[in-house]
């Protein structure tokens, strides 16, 4: 939609989107375009904001909330009524409304259980269910609506069914009926657009076998094996099975979508040692107090390069040309590095490097890297023998450029495969460690082969 920048033209649009939804009056706004104006709003005058809050009908709010970050959910019980809240709650699917629940449980336990004894115990024991799993379990993710089918009934009966569970708005982006026998055990799944080429009068036993598939994950299983089912058998929706391979649920790919986002998010802000979840914070002390803590440990790691080149002060004060050349030989094996370490840590999230296959990615990137080690190495010990006129200056660099680059490659494997061996994230502490060890490798080779060579 077109930008909106005045804040009477926001507060106009969204107070005429409220009343054309009461109306229902040709209303086709997206809630995410609604949850970014509303966000704009609130940035704008908190007052206007809350105001509006309180006039958005429930049905409405439920799908707008789905759309906001974390911190307005966190939040929305101090905007509105903790009655108006649970009323929202019971307009979503079990899965949003069990996130917005635990939200605003981080910032106000007493609020989200009052909000909780103002639903249903149906939907209470829902949420409270979804939100006994751990952050990592698929169970977490899972939504309870889900459109399942006896084994014996018919075709027909089934979609008149479905079709009066859409009418009443109970279930959305329905990709599969579920079978199970009678007592809920998990069968298989059929894609709904495979049962219009049936007979209606057939019941789902009378189906082709290869027409069912068995595609189902455990309710403990880890997410991340989850996204891969997903990734690896494009999968658009999977069944949540619980340790008696009864049906429970199900997760659909707009969650998993949502999951591969955080992921990515996750290993790109710890690669540049940032919290991903300290960088959602409003408040810019969390923000800066953690990235503090990273900066202090590289201020660490830096005082100890400071330290190698200490130890060879005297030959940097004999031949000035080295503190020029010195930045060149650690820039060029900390970018190396950072190549191979993004690589393979990337690849270790893919699932396609593990620990047992660690020999052949080490080979691979340590040959890689000799080979840019000895091209720029000739390229660099060229460039300081025409600049100081100094042929052994020239033969220190290169030897200094290859040895650094080697390291760069090696450590830059190796690293994040061991610290996943140890079960510690390689996106965080890789990149610390790799830099000290490239700049402490750089540093002491190409000043202690100067030390041998030119003094």
């Amino acid at each position: 939609m077109e930008e909106l920048k005045d804040f009477e033209e926001i507060k106009e649009f969204l107070f005429q989107a409220i009343e054309d939804y009461k109306k229902g009056e040709n209303f086709d706004i997206h809630p995410y375009d609604l949850a970014e104006q509303l966000l704009r709003l609130r940035e704008l005058n908190h007052e206007e904001y809350e105001s509006l809050c309180k006039k958005i009908p429930s049905e409405l709010f439920a799908e707008i909330l789905c759309e906001m970050p974390t911190y307005v959910q966190e939040e929305i019980p101090e905007v509105i009524s903790s009655k108006k809240v649970a009323n929202i709650t019971s307009k979503m699917d079990s899965d949003d409304a069990s996130e917005l629940i635990y939200n605003i449980s981080q910032k106000d336990e007493e609020a989200a259980q009052t909000i909780l004894s103002k639903l249903d115990e149906e939907d209470k024991e829902v949420i409270e269910k979804l939100n006994s799993y751990e952050d990592n379990e698929a169970g977490s993710y899972m939504q309870s609506e889900l459109f399942s089918v006896s084994l014996y009934e018919k075709i027909d009966v089934a979609l008149r069914r479905l079709k009066k569970l859409k009418d009443e708005e109970y279930l959305d982006n329905v990709f599969h009926a579920y079978l199970t026998e009678k007592d809920g055990t998990f069968i298989g799944s059929i894609g709904l657009e495979e049962l219009i080429v049936f007979d209606r009068d057939l019941t789902f036993d009378d189906l082709p076998k290869e027409k069912i598939k068995t595609y189902s994950s455990s309710h403990l299983l880890d997410i991340s094996e989850v996204v891969d089912m997903f990734t690896n058998y494009n999968l658009s929706a999977i069944a949540i099975v619980d340790d008696n391979n009864k049906l429970v649920g199900r997760i659909t790919h707009d969650d998993i979508h949502d999951v591969i986002q955080e992921q990515d998010t996750k290993q790109l802000y710890s690669l540049a040692g940032v919290n991903d979840n300290a960088e959602q914070e409003e408040s810019m002390y969390l923000i800066g107090k953690n990235r503090a803590f990273w900066l202090g440990i590289n201020l660490v790691t830096a005082i100890l390069a400071s330290v190698v080149i200490g130890l060879f002060d005297s030959t940097i004060q004999s031949l000035v040309a080295l503190a020029v050349l010195m930045p060149i030989v650690a820039s060029m094996g900390g970018n190396a590095g950072t190549q191979t370490l993004t690589v393979t840590v990337r690849q270790m999230a893919l699932g396609d490097i593990s620990y047992t296959d660690a020999k052949k990615t080490i080979k691979k990137e340590v040959i890689i890297s000799l080979f840019n080690g000895f091209l720029f190495a000739f390229v660099i010990g060229v460039i300081a023998f025409l600049w100081f006129k100094l042929p052994l200056l020239g033969v220190v660099i290169a030897i200094s450029m290859v040895i650094n680059l080697f390291s760069a490659g090696f450590f830059g494997a190796v690293i994040p495969i061991l610290l996943e061996k140890f079960e510690i994230d390689p996106a965080i502490g890789s990149t610390v460690i790799l830099t000290t060890v490239t700049d402490v490798v750089g540093f002491f080779s190409f000043l202690g082969l100067a030390t041998i060579i030119l003094l």
